[in-house]
């Protein structure tokens, strides 16, 4: 049985009042995701777009979301999905024009919504006209100086700078020609070849940002989300690096870090963006998509002059026990208000396992990248079993959460999606040895007797979807009750409701197995043993993850949300 609280409290309260009002509303927002080619599309060519987007707003209002957030849209070849911009000041043809945007932004603040753009600047797309120049340019000349090239090693340059590898698989350089044809100096790309880095020590780079985000504030957007925000600068001297190139920083505050990822240089870009961002009215933030741990490192990145937020991926990639869901929400939430931020929360995103099936996998396994037919199949059933008693669980924490759309679906990772489909380049540049991402890429499914289950007004979807996906489509639980649309929609009335992101956590007494804490009024349960458990005396349930058992107990992989009884 749960017991009486303890003394130890974290705050994650702002100054933005419950109904949404007032100021620094990004300190208990509930952010949205949307991958644009995979929400909505409105032509029928099998990519979703920005129009899609527009005509599916009410449905993020209806589900009770303060913001969205959208993965690129800019002109690119698409070797990344978007993430190799070309263009940073238009749109893609393919998720339409510039005009679109403009009245994207425009539709979702008419409805409450504020909207945040992905910045893409650890790297640009090969089709960038500035590194179209750097490669018909010398070197040590101004082009080149914008991008990392360097001479190779060896007698005949014919080895790369250093030893480091790409994100994605293979080496992170490579070699060009020259000007007169003969092989020349290599680039650094630690995504993709065609995802040249940036050289932030270049004065016309960092000039070129600030222009870039005055442009989009300019046009009315309510912040960024910035890629790689842990890239931007690399170790001077580039220094050899013998581990695997991970995108995290490290797991101790003093250990040395690998000189790609975290670099101190980094916090001094951001310093300049946050007084841009000052400039305007209305709280623009930045939000730093890190992959820095220990937590008391990615704090750095959200001082009071810095970042207003930072992806929370030490709590997304925490064991499903108690024990390691206790110990990364207390560093979290003690990390950041030492620097006075809130802290964040998320759960899934366009780069990893859809939660549904990596709470199915076997508790502290690796998380794997990407799933195929012929690897071992998830248990569906215990995956959306977890995923809601987590998801519970994180929106009652203190603090603004992060949803990726088609989570409030219950959508698991598609496992089965054939390789000669894929495009996520991983799988290419790994040889056919990581699956890569696509498979929590898949469009989702809005209606489950229309084509394409309502993605589109059409049959065609650039990733297959599985047959599986009608009976998760939004339609056919809409208004269902114990759906995971309801469960959702219900959680996030009652989270602003009752005012749990602005909320004082409190924990209580409980079972080894058994997660509990108050935030202000609410009783939070989590059960991870075997046994069920009792809620604390006195409580009701104002909300369940699962059924509870006959005599009101919470039953295993269930999250309760209770309060005191009225009498």
């Amino acid at each position: 049985m749960v017991n009486t609280p303890s003394t130890r409290t974290r705050d994650g309260a702002g100054t933005r009042t419950r109904d949404g009002a007032g100021t620094d509303w990004w300190r208990e927002a509930v952010i949205y995701q949307i991958y644009p080619r995979s929400f909505a599309d409105s032509d029928g060519d099998g990519i979703g777009d920005l129009p899609g987007v527009v005509a599916r707003l009410d449905d993020l209002v209806a589900l009770g979301v303060d913001a969205i957030w959208l993965s690129p849209f800019y002109p690119s070849p698409q070797a990344d999905a978007g993430y190799d911009v070309a263009d940073y000041r238009d749109v893609d043809p393919i998720f339409g024009r510039l005009a679109d945007a403009d009245r994207l932004i425009a539709e979702a603040h008419d409805r409450g919504l504020r909207v945040i753009v992905d910045l893409v600047p650890n790297h640009t797309s090969s089709a960038h006209p500035w590194f179209v120049e750097a490669l018909g340019a010398e070197p040590g000349s101004s082009a080149r100086d914008r991008y990392v090239f360097r001479d190779g090693r060896g007698p005949d340059g014919d080895q790369p700078p250093n030893s480091w590898r790409s994100v994605f698989g293979g080496p992170a350089w490579t070699r060009v020609d020259g000007p007169d044809g003969t092989p020349g100096q290599w680039y650094l790309h630690l995504f993709d070849a065609g995802q040249p880095d940036l050289n932030w020590d270049s004065a016309q780079v960092r000039d070129e940002f600030v222009a870039i985000l005055r442009f989009w504030l300019d046009r009315g957007v309510d912040g960024f989300r910035v890629d790689v925000a842990h890239g931007l600068v690399k170790q001077a001297d580039l220094a050899d690096w013998h581990y695997p190139e991970e995108t995290t920083s490290g797991d101790h505050v003093d250990q040395p870090r690998p000189p790609m990822w975290d670099q101190d240089g980094v916090h001094e870009i951001y310093r300049q963006w946050r007084s841009v961002l000052d400039e305007y009215p209305g709280q623009q933030i930045l939000v730093a998509e890190a992959w820095v741990q220990p937590a008391e490192r990615l704090a750095a990145y959200v001082r009071p002059d810095e970042m207003h937020q930072a992806f929370n991926f030490e709590y997304l990639e925490a064991a499903w026990t108690s024990e390691a869901q206790r110990t990364v929400i207390e560093r979290s939430l003690a990390a950041t208000e030492a620097v006075g931020a809130p802290t964040t929360w998320v759960l899934s995103n366009h780069d990893v396992l859809r939660h549904a099936t990596r709470l199915a996998l076997p508790i502290g396994a690796a998380r794997p990248r990407g799933i195929g037919a012929n690897d071992p199949q998830p248990d569906t059933a215990l995956g959306l079993r977890r995923a809601r008693a987590a998801t519970l669980l994180m929106l009652a924490l203190p603090g603004s959460a992060y949803l990726y759309q088609g989570e409030e679906l219950g959508l698991p990772e598609h496992t089965t999606l054939p390789d000669e489909v894929r495009q996520d380049p991983t799988w290419r540049r790994t040889d056919h040895t990581e699956r890569g991402r696509d498979g929590c890429r898949v469009p989702i499914p809005w209606e489950a007797d229309s084509p394409s289950y309502g993605f589109g007004p059409t049959d065609a979807s650039w990733l297959p979807q599985p047959p599986v996906w009608a009976e998760y489509a939004l339609d056919r639980q809409r208004d269902v009750p114990g759906s995971t649309y309801e469960l959702y929609r219900t959680a996030l009335r009652l989270r602003r409701k009752l005012g749990l992101g602005a909320g004082r956590l409190r924990w209580l007494e409980s079972p080894e197995d058994v997660l509990a804490f108050c935030v202000d009024e609410v009783t939070v349960v989590t059960n991870f043993g075997a046994e069920p458990v009792s809620l604390p005396p006195g409580t009701e349930p104002l909300i369940a993850s699962g059924p509870l058992n006959g005599s009101g107990r919470v039953p295993t992989d269930v999250t309760v949300w209770a309060r005191q009884r009225v009498r």
